[in-house]
């Protein structure tokens, strides 16, 4: 059965040389066939950093063996994906005779390996050494006639040139993803810019984009300062990932942002929305909750279309209740506009409300409803808690500080 296969045993004594790296590059494991081919104990090797235990060949001006397999290890970690690397030449140091270093050629694969939440736990680095396949073409170069040699030197200029034109295409598909990363990350920063937020202190929000995404993302929250003293929050998700999802949210946002400022009652607010919806490519499906805060009554008002339940915990009776009292479908779902629900209910000076998207409750094979225990446990348990500090929290308690498999907008507010 699988279950009764021992993986360390069969990484260790895989015939093929293998690194296990973390994500800072520290080698975290080894195996014994790699140890063969560099002459190096594992104590030589677990807990350095790569490139402290192989460094460039200063002897070499050409040297860049550094340099190409950094930039494979930093795609590895930004796209999670793997990483087939060109024919590397990459000497390493003598054991013995400091500042020595012998020739070596490889053909190195660095792959991914995911942790439950979709971020690269681990790198395995591939490298076959192909020294003795190049030195074997120097050698039969040497030795055969003149048309052989001629031969010889076309076919390993057409493989060279076809190396170093795979490996350019690599590099010029590392740059393009950095590109297109800063511009993600820049339109993600402009599109979550909130301008009433920095005068409260008393509200903490959380943005982390799916781990397989270019860190942008749908989900999108909302503070918007009224007058009377009332302040609204909304918390909403646009079906998808990636810059698609993002430009949709980040027109539905802006005109919930308007909706809210003219008529700050959240029922009629999200019908307006819903209205708009209707008229953007890719709106389909929106889940979206608008509460407002109206302070000199201690009321909370809501409405939430398709969207999870707000958590609001009691301070001093240490119990908490989902604001669910005013669900109806996700935007654009209904064949025909009509009315949102609408609900309300009161609060005390201290209680903590928590919006949020499904990213930080839904888990692959579990029943939403065991994520929102443990969500509604750990608000409860940490309601004390300072809102930056309960934000990071909440975010911990459920296994998601480094982002998920699904984009996670949080805002916690102390009423």
């Amino acid at each position: 059965m699988t279950s009764d296969i021992d993986y360390a045993a069969l990484f260790a004594a895989t015939a093929t040389p293998y690194l296990v790296l973390d994500p800072d590059l520290i080698i975290v494991g080894v195996n014994q066939a790699y140890l063969a081919l560099t002459g190096r104990t594992r104590q030589d090797l677990v807990g350095r950093h790569i490139f402290e235990a192989f460094p460039d060949n200063p002897g070499d001006p050409n040297a860049d063996g550094v340099r190409r397999l950094t930039a494979s290890l930093r795609w590895v970690l930004d796209t999670r994906r793997r990483d087939t690397m060109a024919l590397l030449k990459y000497d390493i140091p003598v054991l013995g005779h400091p500042g020595m270093f012998e020739e070596r050629w490889w053909s190195p694969v660095n792959t991914p390996v995911l942790a439950p939440d979709g971020s690269v736990r681990w790198i395995l680095h591939r490298s076959e050494d192909v020294t003795a396949f190049v030195e074997a073409h120097r050698a039969q170069r040497l030795t055969t006639d003149q048309d052989e040699r001629d031969q010889m030197r076309a076919l390993q200029a057409e493989l060279y040139a076809r190396a170093v034109e795979s490996q350019q295409r690599n590099e010029e598909l590392r740059e393009a993803h950095a590109r297109a990363h800063e511009v993600a990350l820049t339109l993600q920063e402009v599109m979550l810019r909130t301008p009433d937020l920095p005068a409260h202190r008393d509200v903490a929000v959380r943005y982390l984009p799916a781990s397989t995404s270019l860190n942008v993302c749908g989900d999108w929250y909302e503070i918007v300062d009224l007058p009377h003293d009332n302040t609204a929050v909304a918390v909403g998700d646009v079906v998808g990932h990636g810059l698609g999802a993002a430009a949709v949210m980040g027109m539905l946002r802006s005109a919930l942002s308007t909706a809210i400022r003219a008529i700050p009652s959240p029922a009629p607010a999200l019908e307006i929305l819903g209205l708009y919806a209707r008229s953007i490519e890719g709106a389909l499906g929106t889940t979206v909750v608008s509460v407002l805060i109206d302070r000199r009554s201690h009321l909370i008002i809501y409405s939430n279309a398709g969207h999870p339940p707000p958590v609001l915990a009691h301070t001093g009776r240490g119990s908490y209740e989902l604001l669910d009292q005013a669900t109806d479908p996700p935007l654009c779902v209904r064949p025909l506009p009509v009315p949102r629900p609408q609900a309300s209910g009161t609060y005390a000076p201290g209680d903590v409300l928590v919006l949020y998207t499904d990213g930080l409750i839904e888990r692959r094979g579990e029943d939403i409803d065991s994520g929102l225990g443990r969500l509604t446990d750990a608000v409860t348990e940490c309601r004390e808690l300072d809102v930056e500090v309960l934000a990071d929290t909440l975010l911990t308690r459920l296994d998601v500080s480094n982002g998920g498999p699904d984009d996670i907008a949080l805002v916690v507010v102390r009423l």
